[in-house]
């Protein structure tokens, strides 16, 4: 959420965002300023009656001391009337804060002067690519080779949960499980700390990374106990740190988390949700980040290196996408998203998206660190993909498979899985 300060004195660059972030109507900046407005006149207005409510309190016990008792019950009686109306007051002032943040929760975050302008895909700009897409005739889509080898069974997870909700058997779980460890490992590494982190979260967690007001469709809901399945371990994660100040010794803090992700997002049919393209539930390792503001960008781009390396180890073929604003969402203020080559769908898959928040999730998780004795200033937080299965894995697949069917087991992963072949 945006600092209603910044908002004021950048009202401008707020509606443009809201208007380059794909929302026609901007008319909630207007409205959200006249309520803090509204708030700030009656916070006022009590504090003003309070003041006079504690002069007249000291007058009454002054005339008493003088014997002088009707006029103390009259000052009473106004003083009895001040205090009911600064209970009116503050339940007014309740309410318009309430109004007031929730109108904030819904306004978008401001993209960085870097990001390209644009409403759709096609005005994603390419940043980066790397290897070369392998687009030989024979090569067969991930999901024929799957059904060969039984490696997935899709019906049985219908019968047991629905669509979208797979198994993974043998070669395809052992390649699954072997994959989550090297991620782990490799951010290890690279000075991540490992969280292993709950799978439920409640409301305030959802709304602290911007699930809420803005994702709840996305989102399985438990009503029994007011709990949502994470849809990434970003929710978690991120949150770990909330309502707390850190010290300027520990940042930057940094944290990977495996977990299973659940999104109710069904996507359109076709080719595009085929096999293992899109599911319902899926397995994710997340880099997340927090740190001081002015390094926020630097360490941005570190994240993003960190998940194209893991490509690069893997010797997969992949492109990087600097997001323009109508196509980055709601929360961040720059993102990129890599995407895999799949060789048996000559197409790309994104594994991947690399976000700046900037103060955006931490204002509403009220996430800050003490930059010396006197000051205490909100935090960025970052996150990453690093990277998400099962994309990858069918990649894999279509990358290592040879003519008679065969997979192969990518060299850095032999060492986790045993063999040279799934």
């Amino acid at each position: 959420m945006l600092d209603i300060n910044f908002i004021k004195e950048n009202r401008e660059l707020v509606e443009k965002a809201i208007i380059n972030k794909g929302e026609k109507d901007t008319s909630v900046v207007e409205k959200v300023l006249a309520v803090d407005e509204d708030w700030r006149t009656k916070v006022h207005e009590g504090d003003l009656l309070r003041s006079e409510s504690n002069t007249k309190a000291k007058e009454i016990g002054k005339l008493m001391g003088q014997g002088k008792k009707e006029e103390a019950q009259e000052i009473i009686k106004k003083t009895s009337e001040m205090k009911e109306r600064i209970k009116e007051i503050e339940e007014e002032v309740k309410e318009l804060r309430e109004t007031r943040d929730d109108m904030l929760l819904r306004i978008p975050n401001v993209p960085h002067p870097s990001v390209p302008v644009g409403a759709t895909e096609e005005d994603n700009e390419t940043f980066k690519t790397w290897g070369n897409p392998k687009e030989e005739d024979w090569r067969k889509p991930h999901w024929e080779l799957t059904e060969r080898h039984g490696w997935v069974d899709f019906e049985r997870g219908v019968k047991v949960t629905g669509a979208g909700f797979p198994f993974y058997v043998g070669g395809v779980a052992q390649l699954q499980r072997a994959l989550i460890n090297y991620f782990i490992n490799e951010a290890g590494k690279a000075g991540y700390t490992e969280l292993q982190a709950p799978y439920f979260v409640n409301e305030d967690s959802a709304r602290g990374t911007g699930q809420i007001p803005d994702k709840e469709d996305m989102m399985y809901v438990i009503p029994r106990d007011e709990f949502f399945t994470i849809p990434t371990a970003e929710v978690p994660v991120t949150n770990f740190h909330r309502d707390e100040i850190i010290e300027l010794k520990e940042l930057p803090l940094k944290y990977v988390c495996h977990t299973p992700c659940w999104r109710r997002e069904a996507g359109s049919y076709g080719k595009d949700v085929r096999g293992l393209n899109r599911l319902h539930q899926f397995d994710k390792v997340e880099l997340v980040k927090i740190v001081k503001p002015e390094d926020s960008y630097d360490e941005l781009e570190s994240l993003r290196e960190h998940a194209e390396k893991l490509l690069e180890a893997l010797d997969l073929p992949y492109r990087t996408l600097l997001m323009c604003t109508g196509d980055m969402g709601f929360t961040q203020s720059k993102k990129y998203d890599i995407e895999v080559w799949s060789p048996g769908q000559q197409r790309w898959l994104e594994v991947s998206s690399c976000s700046n928040f900037e103060s955006f999730q931490a204002r509403r998780m009220q996430l800050r660190y003490r930059k010396d004795e006197k000051e205490i200033e909100t935090l960025h937080t970052l996150n990453g993909s690093g990277l998400a299965l099962p994309r990858i894995v069918s990649a894999i697949l279509e990358a290592y498979q040879e003519e008679n069917g065969k997979v192969r087991v990518p060299e850095v992963l032999k060492p986790l899985i045993g063999r040279d072949y799934l």
